[in-house]
């Protein structure tokens, strides 16, 4: 079982993990780290065993804060789906105008107009 040293709030500490497993442990030592140096920051040196406490309480707040964003993404993509499902099952129907109203009626105004000129050049020829 490999050991690894891991430093958190400028401790180390001598951690086991499985193998090839090293990576995910040096991911979650450097979240730890990074909650312990935030505290230090404020506070100053504590305990070991109470920066750790607090750390970890600051890791599982932030954790629960995604875990609630995640179910409410989860329940909108729900409800998204039900509305792509009844979409699918009843396709609303969409008429559009092969041409518009206002331009039939602009082409009927062109044309009699176009007829008036034809019938006055008819009668001066």
């Amino acid at each position: 079982m490999p050991e690894m040293k891991v430093s958190i709030g400028g401790r180390d500490f001598d951690v086991a993990c499985q193998p090839g497993e090293e990576h995910f442990l040096r991911a979650a030592a450097s979240l730890l780290d990074a909650e312990a140096s935030v505290l230090i920051s404020q506070i100053g040196r504590m305990p070991e065993g109470r920066m750790l406490l607090m750390a970890g309480l600051m890791l599982a707040d932030k954790t629960a804060g995604v875990e609630d964003q995640l179910r409410a993404a989860l329940a909108r993509v729900a409800e998204l789906e039900v509305e792509i499902a009844e979409a699918r099952e009843n396709p609303a129907m969409v008429e559009v105008p092969v041409i518009p109203t206002a331009v039939s009626d602009t082409l009927a105004e062109i044309a009699a107009r176009a007829e008036a000129l034809a019938d006055k050049v008819e009668e001066t020829l």
